[in-house]
């Protein structure tokens, strides 16, 4: 099938084996870095009522400009792992972290983590990172002691590692991930 950027309007060809059966996917453009969502037209083939048909009264529509649709509820993701909410959060206590904008529109930047539970998003969160596609509050990194957990809060254009969506995911020292058109590294190093 051949899929279009709705922002750059790119094209692409996309195998329609990689929905995995789901209904919709979010993918990310490679020119522009736009995530738009994509529709498996086999899945909703399979959804009709008889067999080779589709419902005669069914439209789909895309949003209007500037009217937002209902954010549609968080799947989890089979890179989910345990949130470390059992575990009281803390610092480690001979590491120090940091988060580097390796790519985006703050690249270059670092922004010291100094407290166990971050918020990071376009504003009211701890870490402002300048990206209009990025959430207000957009995700969080979550330290217990030497292990932290990036989690998403249900973010519009979700949380990334690599091009796979994620909920909640344990990172390692110079772990990335991707939050709107940012890419973001985890750094710990030992203290001073």
């Amino acid at each position: 099938m051949i899929i279009e950027c709705d922002r750059c309007y790119a094209r692409y060809k996309y195998d329609e084996a990689r929905f995995d059966g789901r209904a919709s996917k979010k993918v990310r453009c490679t020119r522009c870095l736009a995530v738009f969502e994509i529709f498996n037209t086999r899945a909703y083939e399979a959804s009709s009522p008889l067999p080779g048909t589709a419902p005669e009264e069914t439209i789909f529509r895309l949003p209007e400009e500037g009217r937002r649709e209902p954010e549609p509820t968080p799947k989890k993701s089979t890179t989910a792992a345990r949130r470390p909410g059992t575990t009281e959060l803390k610092m480690p206590v001979s590491s120090k972290l940091s988060l580097a904008v390796i790519a985006g529109p703050e690249s270059g930047k670092i922004y010291p983590i100094e407290k166990p539970r971050v918020v990071i998003g376009r504003q009211d969160a701890d870490i402002n990172v300048d990206d209009p596609e990025i959430s207000r509050q957009h995700a969080a990194l979550e330290i217990a002691g030497e292990k932290v957990v990036l989690v998403d809060l249900g973010s519009t254009n979700g949380t990334f590692m690599g091009e796979e969506p994620i909920q909640a995911v344990p990172i390692e020292n110079q772990g990335e991930f991707s939050i709107g058109g940012s890419t973001l590294m985890l750094i710990i190093t030992g203290k001073a």
